[in-house]
């Protein structure tokens, strides 16, 4: 389930940066230059090209968190620091419970645990709008992600709305639909009592996705089972794509985090930081 392994720049620290739901390792190309030349950086892609064997119903967040800590066994990496967007920070989660050997510190990008709203929830969406936005998919990928990703963008560069777009159309469209079931109807939550590595969880303050309330649910839930040391962090920006559009409060949470990553999370578990 993951292609085009690579490793750019060189040191002793070790990033794996992986990208989310539609993405590629293109997401990360405005910060892998500043971030490759003191560390050993990991990039690779997701294979949303086609449908897995067992269809649909083969995609899991487990299944995902076992194929990257294959894919770290295979490119020979331990004790990294791992940024997950979006779908891919929850994988992180669970890929560190299952090998904390392998996992130093979690930086978090938009991650949720659960999209869906409860009423003891606020995950960001209904249960009409994600089975509206399901149907979407199915009946006609492109022509809804041509509507989602400047949303997800929530920048008016064409550029950086271009760079998304194409690797959305890249999906084979029942990849599409099967992974955006997978994010969209699960229930991830428990799976952060279990996490012990630190954690920094990074939201952007208008982000329709992952909004900031979901990064402080999961910090709470994270430090009330007293595994992990989780910070928060929210950047006061626009979409889901903070990589993309304001890069430099990117680097400066993830330098943060690189200078100290046995400190950083205990440093503001307690409190949340927000960059303008």
């Amino acid at each position: 389930m993951y292609l085009n392994p690579r490793i750019e720049g060189s040191g002793e620290r070790t990033l794996v940066l992986s990208h989310g739901y539609g993405g590629s390792q293109a997401i990360w190309d405005m910060v892998l230059p500043h971030l490759a030349r003191r560390n050993k950086v990991l990039l690779f892609d997701w294979d949303f090209s086609s449908a897995p064997d067992a269809g649909e119903e083969g995609y899991t967040f487990s299944r995902f968190a076992d194929e990257l800590v294959a894919l770290m066994d295979e490119m020979k990496l331990s004790g990294a620091v791992y940024v997950g967007h979006s779908m891919a920070g929850m994988v992180g989660c669970i890929a560190s419970v299952k090998r904390p050997d392998l996992f130093a510190h979690l930086v978090l990008v938009g991650a949720s645990p659960r999209y869906l709203n409860s009423e003891d929830y606020e995950g960001g969406f209904d249960q009409s709008h994600i089975e509206a936005m399901l149907g979407s998919i199915a009946a006609d990928f492109r022509g809804w992600a041509e509507g989602f990703v400047p949303l997800a963008v929530g920048s008016a560069d064409p550029s950086a709305v271009e760079q998304l777009a194409r690797s959305f159309f890249a999906m084979d469209p029942r990849a599409a639909h099967g992974v955006a079931r997978m994010i969209f109807l699960s229930d991830q939550r428990g799976a952060l009592d279990d996490v012990a590595a630190p954690c920094t969880l990074v939201h952007v303050s208008r982000d329709f996705a992952a909004p900031p309330c979901v990064g402080r649910y999961m910090q709470a839930r994270m430090l009330a089972a007293r595994c992990a040391a989780a910070a928060m962090v929210t950047i006061d920006s626009v979409g889901h794509f903070p990589q993309l559009v304001a890069p430099d409060e990117m680097l400066g949470i993830l330098d943060r985090v690189l200078g100290d990553v046995g400190r950083v999370a205990e440093e503001m578990m307690s409190s949340e930081v927000r960059y303008m």
